[in-house]
């Protein structure tokens, strides 16, 4: 466990639909500085020219990770993530995928990383997926993918070793209370 005085760094990992990203805007609107990992994909895709939809992301990430490893996405966030701790006091970072990537910003931050895993029933992020405004998928394709990331890409890994478990079975206000609660307990101050 991290020290709480030390904690700079709060990572949010959960399967699609969980609710990370809505945790990640709560508190960027808090004045968190957010870094999401799934734009270092998108922005990859835009790059190429591609239409950004869930069959193009997972070709691009897929083929960053057998080129870069699996702490690809890491390793690019990295300087940014440097950059983002001279100017504020914490750090949201959105999407923690593989296990890989997790050891590889626990061995840059051994002191100053939190895990939370952001967990929800299968049937609930299934629902949520599929009435996001951005990228919606559908039952099948949301199947597709949670396979997809277990299998391929160790996201088990952080989820299972996170040092906190919010469960967002309920509403996001009451997902936003624990997560409040949790970052008071911390001391954890944009």
């Amino acid at each position: 466990m991290t020290d709480v005085q030390q904690t700079r760094i709060l990572a949010l990992v959960g399967m699609p639909g969980a609710g990370k990203t809505m945790c990640a805007t709560y508190l960027e609107e808090r004045g968190y500085y957010q870094f999401r990992f799934g734009s270092i994909v998108t922005d990859e895709v835009e790059r190429r020219g591609l239409d950004i939809n869930p069959v193009n992301e997972r070709n691009i990430r897929l083929e960053l990770r057998q080129k870069g490893g699996m702490d690809v996405m890491a390793k690019r966030a990295l300087p940014k993530l440097r950059t983002a701790l001279e100017t504020y006091q914490t750090i949201v970072i959105d999407g923690l995928y593989s296990f890989s990537e997790y050891k590889t910003l626990h061995a840059e931050f051994p002191n100053s990383m939190v895990v939370v895993a952001i967990a929800a029933p299968r049937h609930l992020r299934y629902q949520r997926l599929a009435m996001r405004p951005h990228r919606p998928l559908t039952p099948d394709e949301a199947r597709t993918r949670d396979w997809q990331e277990i299998q391929t890409m160790e996201k088990g890994g952080p989820i299972a070793i996170a040092d906190y478990t919010l469960v967002n079975s309920s509403t996001q206000t009451d997902l936003t209370v624990q997560l409040q609660t949790l970052l008071t307990s911390l001391k954890m101050l944009p």
